[in-house]
């Protein structure tokens, strides 16, 4: 049975009046945010209006400019084991030789600069725990093949384990889904929200496209024009809370297979925050699943 993490806790992660300022500009300001334990939450948004900079906020490694930052009640950073992280999406040389077990052992030595643990009882625990993970996000086939050889959702999905090792609280993910054709998006995303639900661990996904991944969600995070929105997908991504934030006309559109079409979306490329949480940028029309 999965450990209860949420019983009488504090948020896994709580921003009150939070604003990071980067080169002189507000990338985003005054943001208030409770992410709840234990629940799957993706955070969505143009390009350049902060997501990966929220991540990187949490972990402690870009500081706010003002208000306050905890992760389970603890300033960002102090966090260590409670918390896994996979940046961006790395690409494997396809000669890479490296197993994937051995990609995903590199967590459990993250503490140790890549050191391995000698020999004995604690040897022995590690990698008993590798195994574990990597049944647990189904890459026990192939994890001892080299991992150059492998497709990009079995790389994926050793890296989510690598993530893992550690049996973190929070699992932060930076773009995991980038690169990947929609079935292993969709694979993915379910494999990660079955992880959170049975482990009971907090997950924050960035995403371009909340499509493929939506009935896995418990909640999303919606970055733009230097402010963020939260709740359910249907509370968020929609026409009223959408123009609300864009302070601009912007319509949501359901297609016959589901998909959300967001029309009217300031042009990503040029959108980011001025010194007081304004942003600037055309309009133009963005699908969800397309990468601006």
């Amino acid at each position: 049975m999965a450990e209860d993490r949420t019983i009488g806790a504090d948020p896994a992660v709580h921003l009150a009046d939070a604003t990071v300022r980067l080169g002189g500009r507000d990338i985003w300001a005054h943001v208030d945010l409770d992410i709840a334990p234990g629940t799957f939450v993706a955070i969505l948004g143009p390009n350049g209006a902060g997501k990966s900079t929220l991540v990187k906020a949490v972990l402690g490694v870009v500081p706010l400019a003002g208000g306050r930052l905890e992760v389970f009640g603890r300033p960002p950073g102090e966090g260590g084991g409670d918390i896994g992280y996979l940046p961006q999406r790395r690409s494997f040389d396809p000669g890479m030789r490296v197993r994937g077990v051995d990609v995903v052992r590199m967590g459990a030595d993250g503490d140790r600069w890549g050191l391995p643990l000698p020999w004995g009882a604690g040897r022995r625990n590690r990698d008993a725990r590798v195994d574990d993970v990597i049944d647990l996000v189904g890459a026990t086939a192939y994890a001892r093949r080299p991992i150059g050889e492998m497709s990009g959702g079995e790389q994926q999905r050793l890296l989510i384990a690598q993530a893992l090792v550690r049996n973190p609280r929070l699992l932060l993910l930076d773009e995991p889904l980038d690169s990947l054709d929609l079935p292993n998006q969709a694979a993915v995303a379910s494999l990660i929200a079955d992880i959170s639900r049975a482990a009971g661990i907090t997950v924050l996904i960035v995403a371009h496209d909340v499509n493929p991944i939506a009935s896995a969600l418990d909640g999303v995070v919606y970055v733009a024009r230097g402010h963020a929105v939260s709740g359910t997908p249907d509370e968020v991504i929609t026409t009223e809370t959408l123009s609300a934030l864009y302070d601009t006309p912007i319509e949501v559109l359901t297609t016959s297979d589901g998909r959300r079409v967001v029309v009217g979306q300031p042009d990503a490329a040029s959108h980011h925050a001025g010194p007081h949480g304004h942003a600037h940028g055309d309009t133009g029309t963005h699908d969800q699943g397309e990468r601006r």
